[in-house]
């Protein structure tokens, strides 16, 4: 299907000639409660999910306990109007002692547990834990120094792309891969919370991969299915998705998160997708074999003796198709039979 190497997270393979690697990303949507934490890693496991994603960072890691208009959101925010920068992200961090039980369990049920990493610390942390990817979010894809940092542990890393222009993302990726760090995946990306479907612009799929020469997948913030679907037919080999044990659970990211059963869904509809995408070629398919024995031809209709002339009454085009094809009908018309042919016979030559 293409000549993009596979990667390995952890022993799932992930690329165009496999199913695609759903991540199920809890966020905030924990609470604060740890044992909402290992539920929502249960509901993913049960959902199929290939990966539980967390986040690592803290408040002071991510930014400054400052009060002015530059460290809030805007007023017309859809989620989290005029909230501080500064306690949203102390209400969405999860804490580093929760990291450990969350991988564990996650690994237990057979899923690749990994993090975004947000600064050097979460970066080495999270190495010191055992992950076998690593991720960078969209707001730090300019923090080129933290790129290198990632890339340089040698485990395969996703970057998000939300907000970037094409040079920015090649930036990125260039400076990964100053480390010798090849194993990239890039997420096309929108920075909205929900996002809209319009402005999810996935024909980029393409143009990336095909820009950047690595594996694209999307990070979807919209409601519903239907953009990871689509992503998919598009060439996206990973799809993240933020999950929620409840949508009305009242956490920072449950409003835009899919619910257990819609990630089940999910990993049912882009699997289906990816099978579906089949090969660029036009033909029957080897399961077509016998809908061909179907297709019409010429037939006797009716009873007919030798000497008879072939008519539109006793030879017509009808299922199934061992006779001539139904464009000879102008060529074999007012001709004699040869011979006596039985009602149900397939019209050839010989019969003529």
């Amino acid at each position: 299907m293409s000549d993009l190497p596979t990667i390995m997270f952890g022993s799932r393979p992930v690329g165009p000639n496999h199913p695609p690697f759903v991540i199920a990303e809890m966020s905030g949507n924990h609470g604060g409660d740890l044992g909402r934490a290992l539920d929502i890693v249960r509901a993913a496991a049960d959902a199929g999910a290939s990966a539980l994603k967390i986040q690592t960072f803290t408040a002071d890691t991510i930014t400054i306990d400052v009060d002015s208009p530059r460290f809030r959101l805007s007023e017309d925010h859809p989620l989290w109007p005029g909230r501080r920068l500064y306690e949203l992200y102390q209400e969405a961090s999860t804490p580093w002692e929760w990291h450990e039980p969350i991988f564990s369990l996650a690994r237990e049920l057979g899923m690749v547990p990994f993090s975004a990493a947000f600064d050097p610390t979460a970066v080495d942390f999270l190495v010191g834990l055992g992950v076998p990817v690593l991720k960078s979010a969209s707001s730090e894809i300019t923090d080129l120094p933290l790129i290198r940092r990632i890339a340089e542990t040698g485990l395969p890393m996703i970057i998000s792309t939300g907000t970037a222009t094409l040079g920015e993302i090649d930036a990125a990726v260039r400076a990964a891969r100053e480390t010798g760090n090849e194993q990239i995946v890039v997420l096309s990306c929108t920075v909205s919370y929900p996002a809209p479907p319009e402005a999810s612009n996935l024909r980029g799929i393409p143009v990336l991969r095909d820009a950047l020469n690595c594996q694209v997948g999307l990070s979807d913030h919209t409601l519903g299915l239907g953009a990871s679907v689509a992503a998919i037919a598009l060439g996206a080999t990973v799809i993240e998705k933020h999950l929620t044990l409840g949508r009305d659970d009242g956490t920072v990211d449950s409003d835009f998160s899919l619910t257990p059963g819609e990630m089940r869904a999910l990993v049912t509809e882009t699997t289906v997708a990816w099978q579906a995408l089949g090969e660029p070629t036009i033909g029957p398919r080897a399961i077509e074999a016998e809908g061909l024995r179907f297709r019409r031809s010429l037939f006797v209709v009716e009873d007919v003796n030798a000497g008879d002339p072939v008519t539109s009454q006793n030879v017509r085009s009808i299922r199934p198709a061992d006779g001539l094809a139904p464009d000879e009908f102008s060529r074999i018309e007012d001709r004699t039979f040869r011979v006596d042919a039985k009602k149900g016979t397939p019209m050839s030559w010989e019969l003529l």
